[in-house]
């Protein structure tokens, strides 16, 4: 399936952080631009309808999912930060999937994003909208169907995933400095024992 293919530039954005001062930005002002691509395309994504399966009466499964008809199915959305940050929204029209590639810049980043999303996706029946196993190629995915809509605020659920995306790095960045803290303790404990 042809996939259309979002970039967002964040080289091109020359704005100044609400202090005022010039060159210095903070990180929700480099995301916005792509947290903003992604709040309105999931806007214009979640337009679902009921639709009860072709094949099976009595039948109503995620067509996302289940990939029975293909005139069901919408071209997915690929949102790009950067090569190792994505968002793809895949549309249907009784669901939307959206899975989410989250950054790793290094070996740690690459352990505690693997640990963090496996402990999400073990909770998934707490979130409701959260898959067991995401999509290959990306870290963690949502699935949203028309009757989740009917039970939650579209506004709601829109804000929950841009909420997500914008805190899962600063999450991973704390966990990371929290590592390298202990480690550089434990070092330093240990080495007391040779001086």
């Amino acid at each position: 399936t042809p996939s259309i293919v979002a970039r967002v530039a964040m080289a091109s954005i020359s704005r100044q952080d609400s202090t005022g001062s010039a060159g210095v930005k903070s990180s929700s002002h480099v995301l916005q631009p792509y947290l903003d691509c992604i709040r309105h395309s999931l806007n214009a994504s979640l337009c679902l309808q009921n639709f009860a399966s072709q094949v099976v009466e009595r039948h109503n499964k995620p067509e996302i999912e289940a990939r029975g008809d293909q005139e069901l199915l919408l071209n997915p959305l690929v949102i790009c930060r950067s090569v190792d940050e994505a968002c793809m929204i895949e549309t249907s029209v009784n669901s939307v999937r959206v899975s989410i590639r989250i950054k790793q810049a290094d070996h740690t980043e690459e352990i505690l994003a693997k640990k963090f999303s496996r402990f999400l996706m073990q909770r998934a029946d707490n979130f409701h909208v959260l898959r067991r196993k995401a999509v290959d190629g990306y870290d963690i995915s949502f699935l949203i169907t028309n009757f989740h809509l009917e039970q939650m605020y579209k506004h709601k659920l829109v804000d929950f995933i841009v909420q997500f995306v914008e805190e899962i790095n600063k999450e991973i960045s704390s966990m990371k400095l929290n590592v390298n803290t202990r480690a550089r303790l434990v070092g330093q404990e240990f080495l007391k024992e040779f001086a």
